[in-house]
Formats: structure tokens, C-alpha cells, sequence
């Protein structure tokens, strides 16, 4: 691969998350890499049972690699949560072995919670899903970002 391309398993899915200090909420591309959808929420426990699950999520989902959401300000700042996101790709990639990406997730929460009121569900129901709704968003601007990429390469 040319320097700054990450090697990636064709035909693979993509497992995306938003990493929280007491959940990782996950959503997961289909195999053609077009529609994200909302995977789980998981309570953390040990980096140990952490990287378990993450695991067999993996192996299941036939994950080729891995999108994080970064929260990065609106000033273009990258603040300790950031900091966090990226301390947990670094763990991940060596835990999973997997390519970890970084996708903006700004606004992704807000964008979740207005989608999820449009549905009707009440606000413990809303809550219980925002975080999953949240990462799928996520999942789906990085989608559309690289097949707007792709096109614009020609490819």
C-alpha cells in the first residue's frame, strides 16, 4: 500500500464506535459498505473482558477494520475527550489487530436524539438508543465521505 493507506481486508464490514468511559455504543456497515446500522451498546468492564467482546464482535460481523468517532470542537480543537478516543484506537489496534480510523463525530448525539424524537419513543427509550442511533450516523458520514472520495478519484 502507497504511505497513508491503511490496509483493509476487502469485502470486510465496517465496525464503528463511539468509545465512553463506562459504554462503547457500535454500529456496523453492510458488506458493501453503503448502510450503517446500529450494532450495540456495551458496559465496559476490563480492558481484558473489554477486548473479549470486541473480539468476537469482530469475528462475527466480519469486521475489516474500524471507524472511532472523534470529538473534536468546533474550533477544530482536539480536547481531552479526543485525546481519550485516540488513546483507545492505539489500544484497540493492539488488542484486535484491526486498523482503527478517526471520523469526526460532531453533532452525531444531537442529530441522534432529533431523529429518535421524530420516532415517538419516550425519553427513557430515546436515551437507551441515542448512543447506538449516535454511532450509526457516525458509521454513515464516514460511508458517505469515502464513496464521495471514491467517485471523485474515479473509481
Amino acid at each position: 500500500p502507497r504511505t497513508g493507506e491503511i490496509p483493509v481486508m476487502p469485502r470486510r464490514r465496517i465496525l464503528a464506535m463511539d468509545p465512553g468511559t463506562v459504554r462503547l455504543c457500535q454500529a456496523i456497515s453492510d458488506a458493501d459498505r453503503r448502510i450503517a446500522s446500529p450494532l450495540t451498546t456495551y458496559t465496559r468492564r476490563d480492558l481484558k473482558q473489554d477486548a473479549e467482546f470486541l473480539k468476537k464482535v469482530i469475528d462475527n460481523e466480519e469486521v475489516g477494520f474500524i471507524v472511532i468517532g472523534l470529538p473534536v470542537r468546533a474550533d477544530g480543537y482536539e480536547g481531552e475527550q479526543a485525546k481519550a478516543a485516540r488513546a483507545f484506537g492505539a489500544w484497540l489496534l493492539e488488542a484486535t489487530g484491526l486498523a482503527c480510523v478517526f471520523h469526526d463525530e460532531q453533532f452525531t448525539t444531537f442529530e441522534a436524539e432529533a431523529a429518535l424524537q421524530e420516532s415517538g419513543l419516550t425519553k427513557k427509550k430515546r436515551k437507551a438508543r441515542r448512543d447506538r442511533v449516535a454511532a450509526q450516523i457516525l458509521l454513515q458520514a464516514y460511508l458517505d465521505a469515502e464513496r464521495t472520495l471514491q467517485e471523485k478519484r474515479g473509481g
